[in-house]
């Protein structure tokens, strides 16, 4: 029996509001944790979030924003205010951006007495090639500017920890490109076992397809967890 659930986070990436829900309730109360998407978002919108938040679901929005720092941190404060567990944010918006996402996600959590969402910076996507060092200039640039983790590869996560520590700070590490032995790789490029991403110092992992195309949620995903 695996003992990754708490840290399994299922991209629900489907245009059919029954579907999400579906898996939703196939999967709890095994997994707490799920991703809503441009999918998923714009389609169905805040809506969607409000209502998997208050079944207690610990709600990933990935929308990667990017964009001037004004935009960025006023959509933050909409994102802190809808409860969500995480969220997005490009590594490639630079550091003024993400020092005020960052700044404005406190403000607004404090001053709401919310709880405040973690910041994860994208880097390279892991359906693109990309050397290590490409991904570790946008890593460090989010580690430098208080945003609570990166989103990277299994094949980095080793070195993004590695080079937080090396600066006296500590960063978590969320990896996509998931993939059991069977699975097809489909558009990834940069892919992984959830085993690998662990061992290497993934502390989640977002899984969607090989979850989400089969029959047997459940089962398919402890299928990723055991490889």
């Amino acid at each position: 029996m695996t003992k990754n659930w708490n840290k399994l986070i299922v991209a629900l990436d489907l245009d059919e509001k029954n579907e999400i829900i579906k898996v939703v309730k196939a999967l709890s109360p095994r997994v707490t944790k799920f991703k809503i998407g441009p999918i998923a978002f714009t389609r169905f919108g805040p809506s969607l979030v409000k209502t998997l938040v208050k079944q207690g679901k610990d709600i990933f929005l990935d929308l990667k924003l990017h964009d001037i720092p004004n935009t960025m941190k006023c959509s933050a404060a909409v994102i802190t205010e809808l409860g969500c567990w995480a969220f997005t944010v490009h590594c490639k918006a630079g550091q003024a951006a993400l020092l005020a996402v960052s700044e404005e996600v406190r403000t607004v959590a404090r001053k709401n007495k919310l709880r405040k969402p973690l910041i994860l910076g994208v880097t390279e996507l892991t359906s693109s090639h990309s050397s290590q060092e490409a991904v570790l200039k946008l890593a460090n640039q989010g580690i430098n500017s208080g945003i609570d983790g990166i989103v990277a590869s299994a094949w980095e996560a080793a070195a993004i920890k590695a080079a937080a520590v090396k600066i006296g700070k500590k960063i978590l590490v969320v990896t996509p490109g998931i993939r059991g032995i069977k699975d097809s790789v489909g558009d990834q490029k940069r892919v992984a076992t959830s085993k690998t991403a662990f061992n290497n110092g993934a502390d989640y992992i977002v899984v969607g397809r090989p979850i989400i195309s089969n029959k047997n949620y459940l089962q398919a995903a402890e299928d990723v967890l055991s490889c």
